[in-house]
C-alpha cells in the first residue's frame, strides 16, 4: 500500500529533470532519491505529455519499434552465422592436420 508521502510540485519537477538530464533509467533514479519506480514514472510520463515540444525532436530521431525488431532479429540471424562459420572452419583446420 502506499505510505502517505505527499511530495511538493518543486521536488517532483527536480526529479524529473534528474531522470531527463542524466539519461539514467527511471528506476535507478528512483532508487538514489527513495521514491517508488512507479511513482517517479509516473512524474516523467505527465511530464512529457505536457510538454510535448521539449520531446518532438528526440522522437523524430527515435527508430520505430518494427524496425528495431527486424534489426534484432537480422542481429540474430547473423550470430548464428558466425557461429556455425567458426566451427566449420575448425572442423576444416583439423581435417588440414
Amino acid at each position: 500500500m502506499t505510505d502517505g508521502k505527499r511530495y511538493s510540485q518543486k521536488y517532483k519537477d527536480d526529479a524529473v529533470e534528474l531522470v531527463i538530464s542524466s539519461g539514467r533509467p527511471i528506476a535507478q533514479v528512483a532508487t538514489d532519491i527513495g521514491v517508488n519506480e512507479g511513482t517517479l514514472g509516473t512524474w516523467v510520463r505527465r511530464y512529457r505529455e505536457d510538454h510535448p515540444d521539449r520531446f518532438a525532436a528526440g522522437e523524430k530521431d527515435a527508430v520505430p519499434w518494427e524496425e528495431h525488431q527486424k534489426a534484432l532479429a537480422e542481429n540474430a540471424k547473423l550470430r548464428q552465422e558466425i557461429e556455425f562459420l567458426g566451427k566449420v572452419s575448425a572442423f576444416f583446420a583439423a581435417k588440414q592436420r
